[in-house]
């Protein structure tokens, strides 16, 4: 059974999920508009992800007693002014999430609530590899600078991540 505060802390990343899913989601219709298939597939996918990763959160608080919330949800912006500026963004949101989950830890440790303590462990081992993609997608940006060449194949390997991960989850 959950506290009320580890129920509150874990409706609040619910939330946090959904918000995600819905910033990727503007992001990859911005990078459709521009033209930038392989960002938009890749973006599309990530917004996916961050639902499915809100729905493991709404069961998990309704498997354990509590009521997962549904709640509204802040709009994202709509233009990211360029593709550097939005993996940018992109990379300080996943260090933003991952904040969230660390508080998320704690307050599972402060109600030693030990069982989500262990639920919670997959999201830490996921945002560590969502950072460190972020951070990896913005070094090949950097070296890409304003080359329109290097953008075209950027947007290919973007869109090579996105289909060779989409392989894997398959294979699992």
């Amino acid at each position: 059974m959950l506290s009320k505060k580890m129920e509150k802390a874990l409706n609040g990343q619910i939330r946090v999920e959904a918000e995600s899913s819905q910033v990727y989601l503007s992001m990859a219709s911005w990078a459709e508009v521009k033209g930038l298939e392989g960002i938009s597939l890749f973006m599309y996918r990530h917004s996916d992800e961050e639902r499915m990763h809100m729905l493991k959160l709404i069961k998990y608080v309704n498997e354990r007693g509590g009521h997962a919330h549904i709640t509204d949800l802040k709009a994202p912006k709509k233009d990211f002014g360029s593709f550097q500026k939005m993996f940018q963004e992109l990379y300080e949101h996943e260090i933003f999430v991952s904040k969230s989950i660390n508080e998320l830890v704690q307050v599972s440790l402060d109600e030693k609530d030990y069982a989500t303590h262990n639920f919670l462990q997959w999201y830490v081992a996921e945002q560590i590899e969502e950072e460190a993609l972020a951070r990896n997608i913005l070094d090949k940006i950097n070296l890409i600078g304003n080359d329109k060449g290097g953008l075209y194949l950027f947007d290919r390997d973007v869109q090579q991540i996105t289909a060779d991960s989409a392989a894997s989850d398959m294979a699992q």
